[in-house]
C-alpha cells in the first residue's frame, strides 16, 4: 500500500458540483499502479494523526504542488513565490517526520523533494529561470545521476525527465545528499543515506514513461 498526499482545492467542478475537493492527478497513482503498488490518497489532515496514517502504509510519495510558505524555512516570501497551502504544508512535514521515524519508504515528488528539504532544515531558492518554461506545460531537461547514489543505481544512465518548477533545492537538510543533477548544476534528486529508503526528485515520473524510481519504492515497501 502505497500512500500519496494531495491537493486541497476550493472550487473543483465535475458533472454538476462545484466543491471542495482532495485531488491527485491521475498519474500518480497510475505510476504507483504500473510499478506493482496499490496507491491510496492521503488528503490533508490532522498533523497529530499522521504517525497513525503512516503505520498503515508500506510506502510514501509526497506529491508535487504548490510552493512551500518560504516561513517554513526561515524565509521572506519573493514576490514570485505562490500562494500558500498552509494546510497542505503542515499534514505533509507531519507525514515526512513521521514515514522518518518509522523507517516507511519515502519518495517526494518535485515540491515533496523541496518539502523534505525544508523538513531536514535545509532552505529553498524561491526561484529560477528554464525549468518551467511554458506555463501549465511541462517541459523536459535531461538529468545526470551521480554514481553509486541510491538514484543512480536506480537510473545509472543521464535521461531526460519531464519537469515544471520554478524553485529549487539550496541548502540542504541535514543529512541529505544530492543524487542528480541538472546540466545548469540545479540539484535535481536527494536522498538521506542514513535512513532505509528516503529518495526526493525533482521532476514529475508521473508525466513520463520511466517506472524505475516508482519501482525502487514499491521494492522496498514490499521488503
Amino acid at each position: 500500500m502505497i500512500g500519496v498526499s494531495t491537493y486541497l482545492e476550493s472550487g473543483a467542478r465535475w458533472g454538476v458540483w462545484e466543491l471542495e475537493a482532495a485531488l491527485l492527478p491521475i498519474g500518480y497513482p497510475r505510476l504507483v499502479q504500473r510499478a506493482g503498488g496499490l496507491a491510496a490518497m492521503l488528503p490533508p489532515d490532522d498533523p497529530q494523526r499522521a504517525p497513525e496514517a503512516v503505520a498503515r502504509l508500506d510506502g510514501l510519495v509526497i506529491a508535487g504542488g504548490p510552493d512551500v510558505e518560504p516561513a517554513r524555512y526561515g524565509a521572506e516570501r519573493d514576490p514570485r513565490t505562490g500562494p500558500s497551502a498552509r494546510e497542505r504544508d503542515a499534514w505533509e512535514l507531519a507525514l515526512i517526520d513521521a514515514a522518518l521515524s518509522a523507517d516507511v519508504p519515502l519518495l517526494g515528488i518535485c515540491r515533496g523533494m523541496q518539502l523534505l528539504n525544508v523538513a531536514l532544515g535545509g532552505t529553498l531558492v524561491q526561484h529560477l529561470e528554464g525549468h518551467a518554461e511554458v506555463v501549465g506545460v511541462f517541459g523536459g531537461h535531461p538529468v545526470k545521476p551521480v554514481p553509486g547514489s541510491l538514484y543512480g543505481t536506480l537510473v545509472p544512465e543521464e535521461t531526460s525527465v519531464p519537469t515544471y518548477h520554478h524553485q529549487s533545492v539550496d541548502r540542504l537538510g541535514e543529512g541529505l545528499v544530492a543524487s542528480a543533477y541538472a546540466a545548469d548544476g540545479t540539484v535535481e534528486a536527494v536522498e538521506l543515506p542514513s535512513a532505509g529508503w528516503v529518495l526526493g526528485v525533482q521532476w514529475h515520473p508521473e508525466m513520463g514513461t520511466d517506472v524505475r524510481v516508482m519501482q525502487g519504492l514499491v521494492r522496498a515497501a514490499g521488503g
